[in-house]
């Protein structure tokens, strides 16, 4: 990969405004845009005029916000991804995640080179610790029992539910597992997990003080809460729509949290160089 490169940081939390500082420390050029709500803000720029000589432009995760606008948390501005789009050039490199369609679209009328790093397996692996790292914190904030010895329920064995049930067995806390596939609940036997499958949890979530989500579909209804003891949390981890009917929950009394985007919350300098290292990645393989 060359020495120095022009990057443009569009929009983002926290995590994009450690990533352009740890670009910035690598000696690359960087400007910021959308993002001037953030004291450490690196050169923030009033327009995007100059976006379009940027080598790469890096947009943030998820790339759309609300209504279809660029997601910028941080900033007063609340473009469209279309305005974001329009102002760059042709053939222009762009990494952004979770592209969705409408993302997709305009960066194919545009001609632009879109990249979504959402969907690398070493940001997906990096990324899954700090959010199990994370919901460890949130359960130690919000349970009034320690993790040892409490009944643990982890929705799913993917990246994140490993991660999260070793770190809570670890603590102490008697751990099971709910898969569909029989290879993960195997997987989670062996590593000192008791195995449930996920069809079959009616009638059997009352033992549970914690049930930490982290599959991205409706596992958890208004049947299933029901049946979850008074004072049980439940924590999503999922990306939307989340894996809990939230209007059940709330009518049923049941304490949830959605704990989106985790890693930008609770350690957002390892959440930035997580990107700094996807995006270099992806240059590397464009032979830049």
């Amino acid at each position: 990969m060359r020495n120095e490169w022009n990057f443009w940081v569009v929009g983002g939390d926290l995590r994009q405004v450690k990533l352009a500082w740890l670009l910035a420390e690598d000696g690359h050029t960087v400007h910021t845009w959308a993002l001037e709500g953030a004291e450490e803000a690196v050169a923030p720029a009033e327009g995007l005029e100059e976006a379009r000589l940027a080598d790469c432009v890096i947009l943030p995760l998820p790339a759309a916000g609300e209504g279809g606008r660029l997601n910028a948390p941080l900033s007063a501005r609340k473009p469209s991804l279309e305005e974001v789009v329009r102002a760059l050039r042709p053939g222009q490199v762009v990494c952004a995640g979770r592209a969705g369609p409408e993302l997709r679209a305009l960066a194919e009328a545009q001609g632009l080179r879109l990249y979504d790093y959402f969907q690398r397996e070493e940001l997906a692996v990096a990324n899954a610790v700090p959010t199990a790292e994370g919901a460890v914190q949130l359960a130690m904030e919000e349970l009034p029992i320690t993790l040892h010895g409490a009944r643990v329920l982890v929705l799913g064995f993917g990246r994140l539910g490993k991660l999260t049930a070793h770190r809570l067995h670890a603590l102490g806390a008697r751990v099971s597992v709910a898969a569909r596939k029989w290879a993960d609940l195997a997987w989670a036997e062996a590593y000192g997990c008791a195995p449930e499958h996920l069809a079959c949890l009616d009638g059997y979530l009352c033992p549970y003080d914690l049930v930490v989500n982290t599959v991205p579909a409706r596992v958890l209804d208004g049947e299933r809460l029901a049946d979850l003891k008074p004072g049980c949390l439940v924590i999503d981890l999922a990306s939307r729509p989340g894996g809990v009917d939230l209007e059940a929950a709330a009518r049923l009394g049941v304490r949830v949290i959605w704990a989106l985007s985790l890693p930008g919350r609770v350690a957002p300098v390892t959440a930035g160089k997580i990107l700094r290292d996807t995006i270099y990645h992806i240059l590397d393989e464009l032979g830049g």
